[in-house]
């Protein structure tokens, strides 16, 4: 692991890049944990990909799956876009970036403007395919102790 490139295309060794943050150093910003998780796929780092999924939706996650599309994929690589960093309290946070892979079905590219919030020095990826269950007045689902239509409401 320590003379390996990493997957994120970041041209360091994966130790002193994305292997930290799997190891539980936390991302310092959107960019490097949408990284990261880009790094998880390739790697086969299941509950990396599940705990930096904001927590609140980690249990509408398909464990499985996930697990099955990383393996049963050949990873082809990462070009990141564009880093948006919106600022306030949690800090919020797009990422736009496209992930190329290849499967039994052809070569496939991938597209997305990502979303992420920080929460308690955390940053996590918010998850457009699984739903908050938080109406607009409700604690936001983050943590943060707003409201979810002043919080992350409006990055989904």
């Amino acid at each position: 692991m320590n003379s390996a490139s990493c997957p994120c295309g970041s041209g360091d060794l994966l130790a002193s890049c994305c292997g930290r943050f799997h190891g539980g150093q936390p991302a310092p910003c959107a960019e490097r944990l949408m990284r990261s998780r880009y790094s998880a796929y390739v790697l086969g780092e299941v509950d990396y990909l599940l705990g930096t999924t904001l927590p609140a939706q980690q249990p509408g996650l398909d464990r499985q799956a996930i697990a099955q599309w990383s393996a049963q994929s050949t990873w082809l690589g990462l070009d990141v876009e564009s880093t948006e960093v919106l600022g306030g309290k949690p800090e919020h946070a797009f990422v736009t970036f496209t992930a190329r892979w290849h499967d039994e079905q052809g070569e496939h590219s991938h597209r997305e403007r990502s979303a992420f919030v920080q929460n308690q020095g955390r940053w996590y990826f918010i998850d457009p395919t699984v739903p908050l269950k938080a109406g607009r007045n409700d604690a936001c689902p983050c943590g943060s102790g707003q409201k979810f239509k002043k919080c992350c409401a409006a990055y989904l």
